[in-house]
């Protein structure tokens, strides 16, 4: 779901139902390590990291090392991470 406002981004389950997520942008640019971390678990690993690559997300080497979730961080820096889909 879209807001009016270009500079916002909300995520439901539906567009009727909560909670959702907000992303806004702020003046201030990234100095810290975020206060906030979120995982995603996509039903397709790959295609959802292909996916947030292609709408301006980048690899990000926070000292993970060899894992099986990929971190990426959004254009101003936040990291977060897309974790492969649960095992039934």
């Amino acid at each position: 779901m879209v807001n009016d406002a270009p500079d916002e981004f909300e995520i439901r389950p539906a567009p009727d139902r909560l909670p959702g997520l907000l992303f806004t942008t702020v003046p201030e640019s990234k100095t810290v390590k975020n206060r906030l971390h979120l995982d995603f678990r996509p039903d397709d690993q790959e295609a959802e990291v292909a996916r947030l690559l292609a709408l301006g997300a980048r690899h990000a080497d926070v000292g993970q090392g060899e894992q099986s979730w990929v971190t990426l961080a959004d254009p101003e820096g936040n990291e977060f991470c897309v974790l492969a889909a649960r095992r039934s």
